[in-house]
């Protein structure tokens, strides 16, 4: 699959405002193998890097002890399911319940400054996000929820996200989805960094529980359940022909706007293998997590019935606030209506190769061939 986007379109580059350290040493990483065509985006990115710089310093002096000294006391909900599997839409819906905190878009792409340049930083986000996601019909928005993935990759270099930059290492990144045969050290630092990041959202969202969305963690559920013991999970199933087809378009759009690099041509084998490894993985560990702790649903039912799956939801894991949002909830779904669902049709040897790669999935989670 060839992907090739404006070398100029320098909207969407995750690299700008990562920590500059942390920068200089992911492209070292990656050899500083940049695309001659990318350039302008890895110069821009350095750039906005540099001018945070003294915006990051004034965070660590008057955070960093506040930081430290936070517990997160309440346990997140972790949405999880493959990243085209409707994360988003349930990531949405349930945020709408104010009892509950969320990272947002704002937290995610600045997130070492986020606390205590907010007045400064936040407008400037707000005004750089165009109104809509370029791979979707859904809206964007620096105060809607966002996955914290995205945030991890500006704090340190082992994030999944970074390979989405830097394609022709896609499957070094990979490995940090499901977290396996990696260093202690690396994995260690995973887990600092992740907590840290965690602990500044909830510091943001004044100390209430997180309803966290990120897709990756559906390869880690030991580790979360190691540093939240008492997690709780709503897993999201979607038809896996569907999946392949968003996950397509995703790639197309999406990396033409990350990549510093010319991706290379087998990158929807290396997506297609993650998918089976990041699930062999859930299987293997999804028995780990208290069945009362733990609610799959498929993505059919609640683009079908949303309102009733958010419900249920709430009841299966008694959480507050329903009945006072509901209203919020019901308006939300309304003004979804006329969102755009994209068509797609399918040749035969294609729908083949997917379930012959996938059909573990399918068989899994009861989708016909």
């Amino acid at each position: 699959m060839k992907i090739q986007g404006d070398a100029l379109d320098v909207t969407f580059e995750p690299l700008a405002g990562f920590g500059l350290t942390n920068l200089l040493r992911i492209t070292a990483h990656n050899r500083f193998n940049i695309s001659t065509r990318y350039m302008p985006r890895i110069l821009y990115s350095f750039l906005l890097s540099s001018v945070l710089t003294p915006f990051r310093f004034r965070e660590t002096l008057k955070y960093k002890k506040i930081i430290d000294q936070t517990k997160i006391s309440k346990s997140p909900l972790f949405i999880i399911g493959h990243w085209r599997s409707g994360t988003t839409y349930l990531h949405n819906l349930m945020s709408l319940n104010q009892n509950y905190g969320y990272c947002s878009t704002f937290h995610t792409t600045a997130p070492n400054v986020f606390l205590a340049n907010e007045k400064i930083i936040k407008p400037i986000v707000s005004a750089s996000l165009p109104k809509k996601r370029p791979q979707d019909d859904v809206a964007l928005g620096a105060d809607l929820p966002q996955e914290e993935e995205y945030g991890l990759g500006a704090l340190f270099p082992y994030a999944y996200y970074n390979g989405w930059c830097f394609p022709k290492n896609m499957k070094f990144y990979n490995k940090f989805v499901c977290l396996d045969d990696i260093p202690n050290k690396i994995l260690e630092n995973w887990k600092e960094n992740y907590l840290y990041f965690l602990k500044k959202v909830t510091i943001y969202n004044k100390d209430k529980r997180l309803i966290l969305k990120n897709p990756a963690n559906t390869g880690r559920i030991k580790l979360i359940l190691e540093l939240f013991p008492d997690a709780q999970f709503v897993h999201i199933i979607r038809n896996p022909y569907e999946v392949y087809h968003s996950m397509i378009r995703f790639m197309k759009v999406i990396m033409s706007k990350y990549c510093v690099q010319v991706p290379p041509d087998d990158l929807v084998d290396v997506m297609m293998d993650l998918y089976n490894q990041m699930y062999d993985k859930y299987f293997e560990e999804r028995d780990l997590i208290p069945s009362e702790n733990l609610t799959e649903i498929k993505y059919e039912n609640v683009i079908n019935n949303p309102v009733d799956n958010i419900k249920k939801i709430h009841n299966d894991f008694n959480l507050s606030g329903y009945q006072k949002h509901e209203d919020k909830l019901k308006k939300y779904v309304n003004s979804q209506k006329k969102t755009k669902l994209s068509k797609y049709s399918m040749d035969e040897n294609v729908k083949k190769m997917i379930y012959k790669k996938w059909r573990r999935i399918f068989e899994e989670f009861e989708y016909s061939a």
